[in-house]
């Protein structure tokens, strides 16, 4: 009995310690809005329902400029919309390389973007550097660069899908 008694004297406060503390629960930290604006953002990319993407990524870049894959998914949301925002693209892709140079997607579809432009001399001077960055899709940009297009289905190759 002894032994008993001694035993809940010394794991007691111990008990105590570990209970939680009156009513309050400790919740998930929460997300932050560029966080979720960005990744409702490419669901909404990857299901090619380009104008909710497009809502959704400005709203992740108005919370945080300086955010490249938002800058990157953007780029693409636009390109796809057409030739009459294939010049914003072009700001997108360039402002996601200035925030961080070596993200290998912004290069991926800053190429195709220069193709469909017409200009594949820039085309091949972005492969010349993915080519250090990522083999994969270097590849994939010099099948673009080869056939003039993208390949279809669509592939999402330089897509940041996740951070």
């Amino acid at each position: 009995m002894r032994k008993i008694l001694l035993a809940c004297a010394v794991l007691l406060p111990f008990a105590v310690l570990a209970a939680p503390s009156g009513g309050s629960r400790s919740a998930a930290p929460a997300v932050p809005p560029e966080i979720s604006a960005f990744e409702s953002g490419t669901r909404h990319l990857l299901n090619m329902n380009l104008r909710q993407a497009e809502r959704d990524l400005r709203r992740a870049l108005n919370a945080r400029e300086d955010f490249a894959e938002a800058h990157n998914n953007l780029a693409f949301v636009l390109r796809k919309q057409g030739e009459e925002k294939f010049e914003e693209a072009l700001s997108h892709y360039q402002r996601a390389l200035a925030l961080n140079p070596d993200l290998a997607e912004a290069h991926m579809y800053l190429g195709v973007l220069h193709v469909q432009m017409g200009d594949k001399e820039a085309a091949l001077a972005v492969h010349a550097r993915l080519l250090e960055l990522d083999a994969d899709l270097a590849a994939e940009l010099e099948w673009v660069i080869t056939n003039g297009e993208e390949k279809d289905p669509e592939h999402f190759f330089g897509v940041v899908r996740s951070l």
